[in-house]
């Protein structure tokens, strides 16, 4: 098994890292018993860094320093002991190819879980409630996350809308303007187009909410607020399978989020949904 595997503190942003933070992830991951007694002097001797380096490796990372570093991993290696992630294979039977999936979204939840910036989905929830409209953009697999965001986030009474073509969204971020917030889904946050359409957004006045699985990637680099979720995938194609869930289920947090702030409008417009729809069923 893949030792980063092992580490969803590291697997998202490693790519993208200073060969300076790969070195102390690289010595992180092989001696993942040792550096638990570690001090900052020692691992930065160790890696060959300064222990400036080593503090700032831990802040980019969200943490404090190298104590709550040290927590978050001690977390992931426990959870990881004797875990291994095969890849499929065309002669997998149906169970095996739905346990695999499962577990690895079931994997990618709990990773998220620890992951996720709490204080950023309530600075997200502020953002949107003050929103004069919502764009959401993405394109693929993460479309189908945008499109869920608009369909619920409508529950709110707010001005949101969903695109995927290129030329639309082209289009809406040239016309945004302040207070127009722009929620862009990708997994890796690489696409052209989307980047494109993001910060002619940006040039506007827009605020930019990312929701990916790639937090050092040049979608993020350009977000005002980073939503990051990672998905454990399996190997048989490149389709992110789990990621897609992982992202609509942290939209579904930044929803509950929204819908605790404003819990009266909240109800009053879901009572209003239910009146309309109830008459379209069949008696």
């Amino acid at each position: 098994m893949d030792r980063l595997s092992r580490f969803p503190l590291f697997r998202s942003a490693y790519k993208t890292m200073t060969r300076t933070e790969k070195r102390i992830v690289d010595y992180i991951i092989t001696h993942d018993k040792e550096i638990m007694t570690e001090t900052i002097a020692e691992l930065a001797s160790h890696t060959k860094s300064s222990e400036i380096s080593v503090s700032r490796f831990c802040k980019k990372l969200g943490f404090s320093g190298l104590q709550s570093l040290k927590i978050a991993l001690a977390s992931d290696m426990a959870q990881s002991e004797g875990v291994v992630f095969p890849a499929l294979i065309a002669e997998d039977t149906t169970q095996t190819i739905a346990t695999r999936i499962f577990k690895n979204i079931s994997d990618g939840l709990q990773d998220t879980l620890k992951l996720l910036d709490f204080q950023a989905i309530d600075q997200s929830a502020d953002l949107l409630l003050k929103a004069r409209q919502i764009l959401v953009f993405g394109f693929g697999n993460s479309a189908t996350v945008c499109q869920d965001i608009e369909t619920r986030f409508l529950r709110f009474g707010l001005s949101i809308h969903a695109y995927e073509d290129a030329h639309m969204q082209f289009t809406t971020a040239a016309l945004a303007k302040q207070n127009d917030v722009v929620i862009a889904v990708s997994h890796r946050g690489t696409t052209r187009e989307l980047l494109d359409s993001v910060k002619i957004a940006k040039k506007n006045g827009a605020s930019l909410i990312a929701i990916t699985s790639y937090i050092h990637s040049p979608l993020a680099e350009l977000a005002d607020i980073v939503l990051s979720g990672m998905g454990r995938e399996v190997r048989f194609c490149s389709e992110a399978i789990s990621s897609r869930l992982i992202h609509m289920a942290i939209s579904d947090v930044l929803y509950m989020r929204l819908a605790m702030r404003i819990p009266d409008l909240y109800e009053k417009n879901m009572q209003k949904m239910r009146e309309a729809i109830i008459k379209k069923r069949v008696p």
